[in-house]
């Protein structure tokens, strides 16, 4: 299919052809047959991405603050790769669409669907300027039979101003006056008369308060810019019988604060400002003390929009206490459209095939012509093709590793982008052929940048291609352990980011699979293979009795991330603290047989001490803490053993001292082991042997899991591989 994208580090504008969207449960794939172009939102994205990396600083100087921490802890090249790489990942333009069903899952509801039902669609990623898309069920809704799809299109930005209007909390017969009647404020206007206001419009242009007096405004006044406010503020005034504004609605943008503090000029005692547009908001004080003011900014669509339950699990909020969500708000727009109470054909100025989307866009950011509502138009799609070729570069390669190695990459995210593709790329021998991301645009945009021969969108094609023999995994977590086994049935050699597996159960299956096919399996447990862990092995030699402190000033990530959910993430610990699990495995030589852990939170969390004692009698804690400054480098291991001291220091140092003689390493730049274990991946392939110990992966994990149960229990745990022999259902449910 076809997609519009943006580089967001170039600003370049694209109409690629990517895979087809693959349908996931607890949505659709919608056939996209019109996308409305936000012309406010798109061109304010689009001009940010144009500007050089001095206007992008300019324009997020809160950003610029955390890359300055970040070169404080992890040195200028290694942040410079860092911000180049987030910076080099396309972005989808549009959230506002109509079409029809082309696939879909079950979905549970009061609302039944059927393939071929026509649907407006709202939201970044779903309802993009794209000829296919995969929505979540909380992001459409049924197109009334008399509402076109052209109308149906417009549900977003409706969506939007209705919302803005909901939260000002009006009452019948208020005067109300809308700040900017561009495509929000017009249709603001025609909704704030439906719901029987009397509406006063503010616009620069006197063709918009044209287009106002039409759709039913009581009064429009022409404000100049750049001259005082006074006529305005006058003929308020008069139409309000020297009260004042009961509510003022602003849907302007603007980057000075003169429409905050003309809200406020206008507004009578008790008034209420409401902020969409994208409006700078520095309260005039004196005016909001004075006549006791209430302001409050608007979330695009309501209740909903941005709670990723609800946007992408389809998890909705009970009718009675959450009466207008987005998706009803969407639903309630289209029935104003549907009877006749909102108008949306004078709003549309301009209509582009999908094929002339970059002259439209062009357009746009010319200003060579007025516009409002631009459409794009789109025709009948042809059938699913879920794969793209980049390359006809593809040459055949054996099952079994001889000589060269032709790898697949299922996942395209950040971890992928900064650390795995930037490494692998140094390998000149291994061969990389296909890429599957979920994302087409993402996938197709990391395809063509790595060198992969194709793309897709389903990582079974991936599996069914006899070119390739390592599949490396790098998806979110939920996902791994399906995958692992599933590529092991495809004869395929598996590298999988960590965690292995988030349940007893799916680490049970895996050590079935894996036995039976005799291929490869290597999580990426990098640090192991750091040259700074390296090297303190072999100046530590083989020694019992180790006592270790791991410390990981880990950061501070949102309750909200997925990482939290034990549904998809597993949280931090299954996560992430399973990296210094298998550290401190490598550093004791040795298998680790029972743990205590405590933690702030008696539900896990991700702030606790670890204490884990390993077979040959060595000992270690893990300090994981989220609730640190950044300033402080994030990882510090020290080693005591047979008098003598090793301390690593967030992989760029290493401080060694026994019996006087001391010994000290520094990097120039942060090493985590990732080249170093590709290196010792692909030795393995090629020679034979396994580059981690497969029962110390195993063990690993197992760790992690007895780690929280340690934390509920409230006491130590055995580790032992006997757990994946005698499973239970106990076990299974580690949340």
């Amino acid at each position: 299919m076809r997609q519009l994208i943006q580089n967001y580090k170039s600003g370049e504008l694209q109409l690629v052809e990517v895979p087809d969207p693959i349908l996931r449960p607890g949505g659709v794939v919608l056939e996209t047959k019109n996308s409305l172009v936000s012309v406010g939102t798109e061109k304010l994205m689009i001009s940010l991405a144009q500007k050089g990396y001095i206007g992008k600083a300019m324009a997020r100087p809160d950003l610029v603050k955390q890359v300055i921490n970040k070169i404080k802890v992890d040195g200028l090249v290694d942040t410079y790769k860092a911000v180049m790489s987030r910076l080099d990942t396309p972005v989808t333009l549009g959230y506002s669409s109509a079409g029809v069903i082309r696939e879909m899952s079950d979905l549970q509801g009061p609302i039944s669907y059927v393939i071929g039902d026509r649907i407006a669609c709202f939201g970044d990623g779903f309802a993009t300027h794209s000829e296919l898309s995969f929505v979540p069920k909380n992001m459409f809704v049924k197109i009334p039979d008399n509402v076109f799809f052209e109308e149906a299109a417009f549900v977003g930005l409706g969506s939007i101003a209705l919302n803005a209007i909901r939260v000002t909390n009006l009452t019948f017969g208020e005067k109300v006056v809308v700040v900017g009647l561009g495509l929000l404020g017009q249709l603001t206007v025609q909704m704030l008369k439906a719901f029987g206001c009397q509406v006063l419009g503010v616009d620069i242009s006197e063709a918009k308060l044209k287009m106002a007096r039409e759709f039913g405004a009581n009064l429009c006044l022409l404000s100049d810019v750049r001259g005082p406010m006074s006529d305005v503020v006058n003929a308020i005034k008069d139409f309000t019988g020297g009260i004042g504004a009961d509510a003022v609605i602003i849907m302007a943008g603007s980057q000075d604060n003169k429409p905050i503090e003309m809200a406020a000029e206008i507004s009578r005692d008790q008034g209420r400002i409401t902020a969409c547009g994208m409006v700078s908001l520095d309260v005039p004080r004196q005016e909001f003390f004075k006549k006791e003011l209430k302001v409050v900014v608007s979330r695009a669509t309501g209740p909903g929009k941005f709670d990723p339950l609800y946007e992408n699990r389809g998890i909705d909020y009970p009718l009675p206490y959450v009466r207008w969500t987005t998706q009803r708000n969407m639903e309630c727009f289209l029935s104003l459209v549907a009877e006749q109470r909102v108008k949306l054909e004078k709003l549309v100025s301009h209509r582009f095939k999908l094929d002339e989307a970059l002259a439209g866009y062009e357009m746009l950011l010319s200003g060579k012509e007025p516009y409002l509502g631009v459409l794009l138009e789109y025709g009948q799609k042809s059938e699913p093709k879920r794969k793209v070729a980049l390359s006809s570069n593809v040459q055949s390669s054996p099952t079994k590793v001889e000589g060269t190695i032709a790898l697949g990459l299922i996942g395209a995210g950040l971890h992928a982008n900064t650390s795995l593709l930037p490494t692998l790329k140094s390998f000149k021998d291994v061969k990389l052929v296909g890429l599957a991301d979920a994302e087409g645009f993402k996938g197709r945009h990391t395809a063509q940048k790595y060198g992969f021969a194709y793309c897709t969108t389903d990582y079974h094609e991936l599996l069914k291609d006899n070119n390739i023999n390592l599949v490396l995994i790098a998806t979110r977590h939920n996902l791994h352990a399906q995958m692992v086994q599933d590529s092991f049935a495809a004869g395929k050699h598996v590298f999988v980011e960590k965690p292995l597996a988030m349940k007893l159960e799916e680490l049970k299956q895996i050590k079935e699979v894996y036995i039976k096919s005799g291929r490869q399996l290597m999580v990426g447990f990098n640090r192991r293979f750091a040259p700074h862990t390296l090297m303190a092995k072999e100046l530590l030699g083989k020694t019992d009795n180790l006592v270790i402190n791991c410390r990981v000033n880990a950061g501070f990530v949102p309750g909200d991330s997925w990482i939290h959910d034990a549904s998809e993430g597993g949280g931090r610990v299954i996560g992430e603290v399973c990296h210094f699990v298998d550290l401190l495995q490598t550093l004791t030589n040795s298998s680790p047989v029972e743990v205590f852990a405590k933690a702030t939170d008696k539900n896990g969390g991700d702030n606790l001490v670890i204490t884990l004692k390993f077979a040959n009698g060595s000992i270690g804690t893990i300090t994981y803490a989220s609730q640190g400054d950044r300033i402080l480098p994030r990882e510090r291991i020290e080693v005591f053993a047979g008098s003598s001291v090793c301390v690593i220091d967030n992989f760029k140092n290493l401080f060694y001292a026994k019996d006087g003689k001391i010994v000290k390493k520094k990097a120039f730049s942060l090493d985590r082991g990732y080249a170093g274990e590709f290196k010792a991946l692909f030795s393995s392939l090629r020679d034979g042997g396994v580059a981690i110990p497969f029962d110390s992966q195993l063990l690993t994990t197992l760790t992690t899991f007895a780690i929280i149960k340690s934390i509920k229990s409230g006491h130590s745990q055995e580790i032992t591989l006997d757990d994946l022999v005698h499973s239970t259902q106990e076990k299974i449910c580690i949340y």
